[in-house]
C-alpha cells in the first residue's frame, strides 16, 4: 500500500446538517479525521452516526455544512464522486452478489481486462488472492468461492478489501467487527494500525467499548444528532464516554433481580445433530442459562435444533418434561419454544414490512376472524408492545428496516412476548446494538426471567455473559466443556473451558 501525504489524508467536516421529514437528523455537527490517526464516532442508534456517514459517502447531501479534504473544499454528489476523491466507507452489511466469487464481487464495477477486453477469471482469481494476501486476509477467504457460500465475516472482508484496493486516503469503518471472530478482528487491528502509520485518516464507529480503547486515538461522541464532544483516548473512560453517549449513568447495566428458578422448562439429554455431539444442560423457569464458546463452538447450530431447524439425530429433547421431537420450526413454536436469530434482518425479520405486521406475525391467528385479520387488534397489540418495550417509532405503520439495530431487535422480542413463549432462546441479542439500549434489552430479559420464562442467551461478549447469566455453559467444536454457577463464572474460568479441546490438542502434539 502506497504512503500517502498528511495533508492530502485528512478530513474536516463543519456545520454539517441534515433533516428527513421535518426530523432533524443531524444539526450543526463537526467533525476532524486528521491524518495517522484512528478517530472513533461513538453514539446510540439513532445519535446520527449513520447519517454522517452517509453523506461522507455521498449517499446523501447535507442541508447545511462543508467538508474539507485535504484542506480542499470537496462536495459529495453521488458515492462515486467520494471515491474519486479518495473517500470511502466500509459500510457494516456489504452488498454481496450471490451467484458470482469472491474475486468478483471485490472488483465488482471494475473487473480487470484481459486479452481483447476479454476477462479472464483465472487472472481475477490471482489478482484477488495477492490482495487478499496484502490486506492480511489471505487464509481466511478463497477468491473462487460463491458470494451465496460467504459467513457474515466473510462478506464483510470482501467488503473491506474491495473498498481499499481503491488505496482511499480517509477510510471510515462502520462496524466492521460486529460478524468477525476474534482472530479476524485482530487482523482487521493489525491492518488498521498500518493504514494510520501510513499516513491515512481513519474513522471508526463501534458500539464495542473495549475496541475503542483498544484501537482508537481519539473518540468524538454524538447524541440526538449534534456533537457532544471529543476525547483523547489515553485521557478518558469508559464510564465518561457512556454518559457522554446516553446523557445518564449506566453503572448498573447488568443489574439483576437474582431469583431461585423455578421447574425445569427445558432440558437437553446427550443431544447430537450433524454439528454438535452428546449436549447435555438444563434452562429452568426464571432462570438465564447462557452458552459461551469461540466462534465455530456450535452454539448457535444447537439453538436451530432446539427450534426445529436442524434435525437432532440422537438424544432427547424435553419440553416441560415431556420429550417432544420437532419436525420444523411450526412445532417447536406451538411448543412455546421461540428463537431470536442472531442475523435478525435475514432470519426473523420482515424488513420491507411495518412494525406492526412484524410484532404480530406470530400471532396473526388469534387476530383473525374468517382468514381476515382484524387491523385495530393488530395495531393495539403493536402499540401494547411499542409502549412496553420503548420501541422508537414514529407508528406503528413505520418500516422496520427504517428502525435502529437496538429497535429492531425489540421487535423481534415484542413477537414473542406476543405469544406468550415459554422458552426464549436469544442469539447474540445485542450485536449492532448500542449501550443505551442494550441496557433496555437486558431490562426485558430480567423482566422475562421475573415472569417465569426460561431464557437461554448465546453470546460472544464475555461482560454480557457473567452480567446476564445465572449459569454459564460453555461449548467447544461442538460439545459441552463446562458449566459455571455465576457465583463462580469469570473471563479466565470460561476462556479456559472455551479453548479446552485446543489445550489438549497442543498437549498431545507436543
Amino acid at each position: 500500500m502506497r504512503t500517502v501525504t498528511q495533508a492530502s489524508a485528512s478530513l474536516t467536516a463543519r456545520g454539517i446538517s441534515k433533516n428527513f421529514s421535518g426530523v432533524r437528523a443531524l444539526d450543526g455537527v463537526d467533525i476532524d479525521l486528521p491524518a495517522g490517526r484512528v478517530t472513533a464516532l461513538m453514539g446510540e442508534n439513532g445519535a446520527g452516526k449513520s447519517t454522517l456517514l452517509k453523506i461522507l459517502s455521498g449517499d446523501h447531501l447535507p442541508d447545511a455544512g462543508e467538508i474539507e479534504i485535504g484542506g480542499e473544499t470537496v462536495s459529495f454528489q453521488t458515492p462515486f464522486d467520494a471515491r474519486s476523491a479518495g473517500l470511502r466507507v466500509i459500510a457494516q452489511e456489504p452488498e454481496i452478489v450471490p451467484h458470482v466469487s469472491v474475486a468478483e464481487n471485490i472488483y465488482l464495477g471494475a473487473l480487470p481486462s484481459g486479452r481483447l477486453g476479454r476477462v479472464s477469471q483465472r487472472a481475477i482469481e490471482e489478482q484477488a488472492r495477492q490482495d487478499l494476501e496484502r490486506f492480511g486476509f489471505g487464509h481466511l477467504l478463497d477468491p473462487a468461492r460463491l458470494g451465496v457460500e460467504l459467513s457474515p465475516a466473510q462478506r464483510q472482508i470482501v467488503e473491506i478489501v474491495r473498498c481499499l484496493i481503491d488505496e482511499p486516503q480517509v477510510i471510515c469503518f462502520d462496524e466492521p467487527t460486529s460478524s468477525l471472530s476474534d482472530h479476524e478482528t485482530d487482523v482487521l487491528f493489525e491492518l488498521i494500525a498500518r493504514l494510520r502509520d501510513e499516513g491515512r485518516a481513519v474513522g471508526y464507529v463501534s458500539h464495542r467499548m473495549h475496541e475503542i480503547f483498544r484501537i482508537a486515538d481519539t473518540v468524538t461522541v454524538l447524541r440526538d444528532g449534534r456533537l457532544i464532544g471529543s476525547r483523547e483516548v489515553t485521557d478518558t473512560t469508559e464510564g465518561e464516554i457512556v454518559k457522554m453517549m446516553v446523557g445518564r449513568d449506566l453503572t448498573s447495566m447488568y443489574d439483576r433481580d437474582r431469583r431461585e428458578p423455578g421447574a425445569p422448562a427445558l432440558e437437553l439429554e446427550d443431544v447430537t445433530t450433524d454439528d454438535v455431539t452428546g449436549v447435555s444442560l438444563t434452562v429452568h423457569h426464571g432462570e438465564v442459562v447462557a452458552l459461551a464458546g469461540l466462534v465455530g463452538a456450535g452454539r448457535t447450530e444447537l439453538a436451530l435444533a432446539i427450534a426445529g431447524d436442524r434435525p437432532v439425530r440422537s438424544g432427547v429433547i424435553k419440553v416441560e418434561g415431556t420429550p417432544r421431537q420437532f419436525g420444523s420450526p411450526r412445532e417447536a413454536i406451538a411448543a412455546g419454544i421461540a428463537l431470536a436469530p442472531e442475523e435478525r434482518k435475514a432470519d426473523a425479520l420482515v424488513m420491507v414490512r411495518t412494525v406492526r405486521d412484524n410484532i404480530a406475525l406470530a400471532v396473526l391467528g388469534s387476530l383473525s376472524r374468517f382468514g381476515f385479520v382484524k387491523a385495530r387488534r393488530e395495531k393495539d397489540l403493536a402499540d401494547r408492545y411499542i409502549e412496553q418495550l420503548h420501541i422508537r417509532t414514529p407508528s406503528a405503520a413505520q418500516l422496520v428496516q427504517n428502525l435502529s439495530g437496538g429497535n429492531q431487535q425489540k421487535v423481534v422480542l415484542a413477537r414473542w412476548l406476543a405469544r406468550d413463549a415459554g422458552i426464549l432462546i436469544l442469539d447474540e441479542p445485542t450485536r449492532g446494538v448500542d449501550v443505551g439500549a442494550k441496557a433496555e434489552i437486558y431490562q426485558i430479559i430480567d423482566e422475562l426471567a421475573s415472569r417465569g420464562v426460561a431464557v437461554l442467551v448465546i453470546s460472544s461478549e464475555l461482560p454480557e455473559v457473567l452480567g446476564l447469566a445465572d449459569r454459564v455453559v460453555v461449548m467447544q467444536n461442538g460439545r459441552v466443556t463446562g458449566e459455571l454457577h455465576h457465583t463462580e463464572a469469570t473471563e479466565e474460568r470460561i476462556l479456559t473451558l472455551a479453548i479446552a479441546d485446543h489445550l489438549s490438542d497442543e498437549g498431545a502434539t507436543s
